[in-house]
């Protein structure tokens, strides 16, 4: 499913134009990103937790040379689900 299908299975099950589900899944999308970008979490009860994790410089290969290369610190974005998610798809 890519962003095009996902708002129209929203605005079919929400009753809404393709518009109005397009705002509102935009809205949700920038709303998560920015709470990310603050440095927030995001904890949607049942489905899941957005966070942010911090990873350390580390020291890595170049896979083609075997040269010892510097991988720089990073914050990355992660994702866990939740109990009702992780049930709902192992009972489908």
């Amino acid at each position: 499913m890519n962003k095009n299908d996902l708002i129209a299975k929203v605005a079919e099950a929400a009753d809404l134009s393709k518009a109005d589900a397009t705002r509102a899944v935009d809205s949700m999308f920038d709303t998560i990103t920015s709470s990310l970008t603050g440095g927030d979490e995001v904890r949607l009860v049942g489905f899941g937790t957005f966070s942010v994790s911090h990873r350390a410089a580390s020291t890595g290969r170049n896979p083609r040379t075997g040269e010892p290369m510097q991988i720089p610190a990073s914050i990355q974005p992660k994702f866990k689900a939740g109990k009702g998610l992780k049930d709902a798809v192992n009972h489908r």
